[in-house]
């Protein structure tokens, strides 16, 4: 959901980004962006890369009227790529270890556990 104040922002990470995010890290981070953003977006995969963004960008704390909100989800969805701490091999194995939970739980593991929506330890 779009707002109409803030036309660049929305509540939760969007599906659209994904390919903007190409180039902004190595060559295997560009290859699993560019695998991901070729999917449908309800494919459990690209389910995964925007969950990971959404722990990234903490997406939950965000809220109208606050800086990240108004500067929209691009700039601060490449401001999180940017900064995250670690290699392409780190942020690629927060994304598989976020993908290995979202299928757990889309295989009936039970609801998600507390934090879920926080970066997990890898």
């Amino acid at each position: 959901m779009i707002s109409p104040m803030y036309p660049k922002a929305e509540i939760l990470f969007p599906y659209t980004v994904i390919p903007k995010l190409k180039d902004l890290r190595g060559e295997k981070w560009a290859e699993l962006v560019e695998r991901v953003s070729k999917l449908p977006e309800t494919d459990p995969d690209a389910l995964a890369f925007i969950l990971m963004m959404i722990r990234i960008n903490s997406c939950l704390k965000c809220y109208s009227g606050s800086y990240k909100f108004m500067r929209g989800c691009q700039a601060c969805s490449t401001q999180g790529v940017m900064q995250f701490k670690g290699e392409d091999e780190d942020i690629i194995a927060l994304y598989e270890k976020t993908r290995e939970e979202l299928l757990l739980y889309m295989e009936g593991e039970g609801p998600p556990p507390a934090g879920f929506l926080e970066i997990p330890q890898i």
